[in-house]
């Protein structure tokens, strides 16, 4: 059959939205590891003809050819284009208690089982609608085992398969990547002081995605810092909500010994140069200026280059603020880097794209 441009299919715009500290905070998504997938040669999940490990996560766009190995490169053995599907289990630790918001994007039908639990079920939705957008939400304990299931259907046309989620109302900003949180330093403190309100951050960086705010007046421990800014350090805090985040040293008086506070590396670093689960998306970006391309969301982080007005760029991450694309994470003439995401017109589907 034909193979379909998932670009042709959706084209995602957002627009201009005036941004606030006081605007709803989001959550970094996480998208799992070490996903085992079966696949079958019919629409039923009875003909079981391959199975295949995909590490980083279930974020397949496979257009309309047949389902890819983890290299997003070699078809899955035996199974055709049309009339497949495939169950995808994995077992996850959820690091921090709280509410997690599920969000599934699909071309045709999923179900979603947590814990053996039928939680979402568009199987058997053999619609003539391209893509589709469903969402639920389900409650963990710290550290806790969860066994997820998603078993998926195609009958015709393109595949598109993105199973992501992330802790409901933005206290989750922290990529698990991260690792865990470190033991609090009792020797340094920071106060907030003569401000309305400080933005807690994923990442020490203005262009951060937001998941909340810290109000004036009170202390936490200063968990880690990061001077990669240059102009101010930033400190990572856990606020009275629970919430780990960065907040900037430009509003803490800080007390204590901050020489006993770790500098650290953040997750920012870690997803530097993407290599798997944003190129399957095919998210296109297109320059509406001559745009600064650089090393960290963030004027004060080192410029790369420009990029001229109308170039395209491969989008592979994005931080979010008041709802709305704040930076993109783009690859541009093989380098990585970051962009101001109001210039810059989007294709494909944008909402899939990983919050940083």
């Amino acid at each position: 059959m034909k193979r379909t441009s998932l670009g042709i299919i959706l084209v995602m715009v957002l627009a201009a939205a005036f941004l606030t500290l006081s605007s709803a905070p989001v959550s970094a998504q996480i998208t799992g590891t070490n996903w085992t997938g079966t696949f079958y040669n019919d629409v039923a999940l009875t003909q079981q003809v391959a199975t295949e490990v995909y590490p980083s996560g279930l974020y397949f766009n496979w257009g309309g050819g047949p389902p890819l190995k983890a290299d997003n490169a070699t078809p899955v053995t035996g199974v055709g284009a049309d009339n497949f599907s495939a169950r995808f289990t994995s077992t996850q630790v959820i690091a921090q208690a709280g509410t997690y918001t599920f969000t599934l994007y699909v071309d045709d039908g999923a179900r979603v089982l947590i814990n053996g639990a039928n939680v979402l079920d568009q199987f058997n939705a053999n619609t003539t609608q391209n893509y589709r957008t469903f969402s639920f939400t389900q409650n963990f304990a710290a550290n806790q085992s969860v066994t997820m299931t998603v078993e998926y259907v195609e009958f015709t046309g393109s595949a598109v398969l993105v199973f992501q989620w992330g802790l409901s109302g933005g206290g989750g900003g922290i990529s698990p990547t991260v690792g865990p949180t470190p033991t609090p330093v009792p020797a340094a403190t920071g106060m907030i002081h003569t401000v309305r309100g400080n933005a807690l951050r994923t990442g020490p960086y203005l262009g951060a995605s937001m998941v909340g705010v810290v109000r004036p007046s009170i202390s936490f421990a200063i968990l880690e810092q990061n001077f990669d800014e240059g102009l101010f350090p930033w400190y990572k805090i856990q606020d009275n909500h629970g919430r780990v985040g960065w907040v900037s040293g430009r509003y803490f008086n800080v007390t204590g010994d901050l020489s006993k506070i770790p500098t650290t590396r953040t997750i920012f670093d870690e997803i530097d140069n993407p290599t798997d689960l944003p190129r399957l998306l095919d998210v296109t970006g297109y320059t509406r200026s001559t745009m600064n391309f650089r090393r960290r969301p963030s004027q004060r982080t080192d410029l790369l280059g420009q990029i001229p007005w109308g170039d395209a760029v491969q989008v592979i991450g994005r931080t979010v603020q008041g709802g709305q694309n704040f930076w993109l994470q783009v690859r541009y003439k093989d380098v990585v880097g970051w962009i101001y995401a109001p210039f810059v017109k989007l294709e494909g589907v944008v909402d899939a794209v990983p919050i940083r």
